[in-house]
């Protein structure tokens, strides 16, 4: 997967287009990431004993193919190549390396 956890991406499908935030998670797996404010539900938790009911709002996940990665406030997309002998990072708008 090309993103990675704390990377600043800016979502470009849905309901939340064009926010931006960090990612949070990043499930390999599922292909799925979870943005920091964005794609946000509210669920209404019941009270349990002495647990007062209350309302939750929480991020959901959305698919790593809806986020571009921000470099130098632009999205751009991202590539891969080799420096030193060791797989890198680019952003291919500006062909700088991404750390």
């Amino acid at each position: 997967m090309k993103v990675h956890t704390w990377d600043t991406v800016k979502v470009t499908t849905g309901k939340d287009n064009w926010k931006e935030g960090k990612i949070l998670s990043v499930n390999t797996k599922t292909g799925r990431v979870i943005v920091e404010g964005v794609n946000i539900v509210t669920r209404h938790v019941k009270k349990q004993g002495t647990n007062p009911g209350q309302i939750v709002k929480s991020e959901r996940s959305i698919d790593a193919s809806n986020v571009m990665l921000l470099e130098g406030g632009k999205p751009t997309r991202i590539g891969y190549k080799f420096e030193n002998d060791k797989k890198v990072r680019f952003a291919k708008k500006s062909g700088k390396s991404i750390k």
